[in-house]
C-alpha cells in the first residue's frame, strides 16, 4: 500500500479493493481527492464511522459527471452574452466605441482595458482572424470581433463597465429582471464556470458568490451548486432544450449517485425536480 493510501486507512477510511483504489491513486492527483474526504472528517482529523474510498470515489465522479452536465450550458450563455453584447454595443457606439472611454460608465479603467486587450491581441497573434486583421485593418478590431478574445469573466466586467440604460438593454434582451440581477448572475456564472473548467469540487462547496434573487421568486438563492443551476436556468434562452435535455440530464444525475450523495449538501430542497423543470 502506497503512503497516501495508508494516510488514508490510519484516518478511518474503509478500502475494501486496495488494488482498485492504488489505481484510482494514479490517475487522480491525492491532494484534489483530499477535498472529497472533508465532508466525512472529524475534528480529531479523522473520518467518521463507515466512511468507504469507493463512496469518496463515487462522489468525485459525481462531481465529474455534474461539470460535463453545466459546461454545455454555461456554454451556451457565454456565446449568447457575447452576441448580445457586440450587437448591443455596436449598434450603439459604432464598430470601434468600445475605444472611447466616454461609452462607458464612471467605474471603468479604460487604460487598464485597452492595456488588456492588446496583451489579449498579443498572446492571440497566431490565430487567423488576428492576423487578417493586423495586417489587413492595421491591428482594428470591430467590437464584433475582439469581443472574441474575452473570458467569461471579462464579458462580466464588460457589462459591468457599460452605463446603466447599456446594462438595462442587455438584461432586458436575456428577460432578467434588472441590471442589478443580471450584474450579479453573470458574476456567479463566471464562479461556475471556473469551478467546472478547473475541475474544482462542487459537491458540499460554498460557492464565493450570493446570485441575487427576483423579487417573489418563491425561494432565497443561496451559495450552493442548486442554487447557482437555478441561475443557469433564468439566463438560459433556449427552454426546450432545458426541458427536454438540461432537467432530464440532472435528474439522470442525481438518480444515479442517490445512494451516495446528500442532496442538501448541494443545496437540493425537497422540491428541487419542480423548481429546475
Amino acid at each position: 500500500m502506497c503512503q497516501q493510501l495508508e494516510k488514508i486507512a490510519k484516518r478511518g477510511c474503509i478500502i475494501d479493493d486496495e488494488q482498485s483504489a492504488l489505481e484510482f491513486l494514479k490517475r487522480v492527483n491525492y491532494y484534489r481527492l483530499t477535498a472529497y474526504f472533508l465532508p466525512f472528517k472529524t475534528q480529531e482529523d479523522k473520518y467518521i464511522s463507515g466512511t468507504n474510498f469507493s463512496q469518496v470515489v463515487g462522489i468525485y465522479q459525481f462531481d465529474h459527471d455534474m461539470r460535463k452536465l453545466l459546461f454545455p450550458v454555461i456554454e451556451e450563455i457565454e456565446l449568447a452574452l457575447r452576441s448580445q453584447i457586440a450587437y448591443f454595443f455596436g449598434h450603439r457606439y459604432g464598430a470601434l466605441g468600445y475605444l472611447d472611454k466616454a461609452n462607458f460608465s464612471e467605474r471603468h479603467n479604460h487604460e487598464n482595458f485597452l492595456e488588456h486587450i492588446e496583451r489579449e491581441k498579443e498572446h492571440n497573434k497566431q490565430q487567423p482572424f488576428v492576423q487578417h486583421h493586423n495586417e489587413k485593418y492595421s491591428g482594428k478590431f470591430p467590437i464584433w470581433v475582439i469581443i472574441e478574445l474575452f473570458s467569461m469573466g471579462e464579458l462580466s466586467l464588460f457589462y459591468a463597465d457599460m452605463k446603466r440604460a447599456d446594462q438595462k438593454g442587455i438584461a432586458k434582451a436575456f428577460a432578467v429582471p434588472s441590471d442589478k440581477h443580471m450584474k450579479s448572475w453573470l458574476k456567479n456564472l463566471t464562479i461556475l464556470r471556473n469551478f467546472c473548467a478547473h475541475y474544482s469540487r462542487l459537491y458540499d462547496a460554498k460557492l464565493p458568490g450570493v446570485p441575487r434573487t427576483p423579487k417573489g421568486f418563491g425561494i432565497q438563492l443561496g451559495n450552493r451548486l442548486f442554487d447557482y443551476i437555478v441561475v443557469l436556468k433564468l439566463l438560459y434562452s433556449d427552454s426546450i432544450g432545458w426541458t427536454n435535455s438540461f432537467a432530464p440530464g440532472l435528474c439522470a444525475t442525481i438518480e444515479k449517485y442517490r445512494d451516495l450523495i446528500e442532496l442538501k449538501r448541494i443545496g437540493f430542497p425537497a422540491d428541487w425536480e419542480k423548481i429546475i423543470a
